[in-house]
């Protein structure tokens, strides 16, 4: 791919607009391991652009802002900051409380550099379109190593977990976490609201857990997990939880990247460090985008939950 805007990684000015978005700091330090630059940041995301935006657009974004690089401090971000581009969409959700936040929403190219120009590593999007934020279309898995696990632990458990899945009819695709584990995707037809899909969730998670004692876990409080296990966390599909989104640079000294793999990779066994900001491009590239079928109308399951 090549970048359409006046910097490429590694190249960036210290300042750029485009259509009327102003991108700021290109050469403050945000990776100080690996010498990357909120510009290097920004072209990535430009980079990867054409794949990346049909997995946000018309989601609610929960911002965690590192104004300073994954060295500096952080904090979360719900409500919109102001001012904000006329452009900008934005996503009203209401909580529980009964306190209304309009989030921002990632529509398009300008859209995504302005959030991430905020400071932003990662994206998180809501699980549900901003048409029904209740529903989600996806379910979803986090696969966490205990202590004691290791990688290609995490990589045996996503294999049973695609494997448990298959037997109920149930398509699935996997990224890696750009961190420590795997995440776990089913397309699914809209219907079910967040807290049935959650139940669903857990529901499977314990099952897994009773058949594969000697290497699964649902236990959610860390003291407890038992070693060298693989947490399922089912917890993430509850309401208001986001996991990073599919070709999201992860905020870790090295710079990796949540990225969708085969799960023939998965058999012959991958590495976290073998995706990044510098190779991923490349891989889309050639490979395109492997989780293109999480936005297709088609092939997705339906969940069986309870009236």
């Amino acid at each position: 791919m090549k970048s359409s805007l006046a910097f490429t990684v590694r190249r960036a000015r210290s300042a750029l607009t485009i259509s009327d978005l102003r991108l700021t700091n290109l050469d403050k330090i945000f990776f100080p391991e690996r010498g990357l630059t909120k510009g290097d940041l920004l072209a990535y995301y430009e980079t990867v652009a054409p794949a990346l935006l049909a997995h946000l657009r018309g989601r609610a974004i929960v911002m965690k802002r590192y104004p300073d690089g994954v060295a500096g401090p952080s904090f979360y971000m719900k409500r919109t900051p102001k001012p904000h581009p006329a452009w900008l969409q934005t996503c009203t959700i209401e909580h529980a409380s009964g306190n209304v936040i309009d989030f921002p929403v990632i529509a398009d190219l300008p859209s995504l550099l302005w959030i991430v120009n905020l400071g932003c590593i990662d994206l998180h999007p809501w699980y549900g379109t901003c048409d029904d934020v209740n529903r989600p279309d996806a379910l979803h898995f986090d696969l966490d190593p205990a202590e004691g696990a290791t990688f290609a632990t995490v990589c045996e458990v996503a294999l049973l977990v695609r494997k448990e899945l298959a037997g109920r009819g149930f398509p699935c695709y996997a990224k890696t976490s750009g961190s420590t584990g795997i995440h776990i995707a089913v397309p699914i037809v809209r219907g079910p609201r967040q807290k049935d899909v959650w139940s669903f969730a857990k529901a499977f998670a314990r099952e897994l857990e009773k058949r594969y004692a000697d290497l699964v876990t649902s236990e959610y409080r860390v003291t407890r997990r038992p070693l060298g296990h693989v947490l399922i966390d089912y917890n993430q599909n509850a309401w208001g939880r986001t996991l990073a989104s599919v070709y999201s640079v992860r905020p870790v000294p090295r710079a990796t990247v949540s990225t969708p793999v085969t799960w023939e990779e998965i058999e012959r066994g991958i590495s976290t460090d073998d995706f990044d900001i510098e190779t991923v491009p490349r891989r889309i590239d050639r490979l395109g985008d492997l989780w293109k079928p999480m936005c297709a109308p088609e092939g997705r399951a339906r969940l069986e939950v309870a009236s």
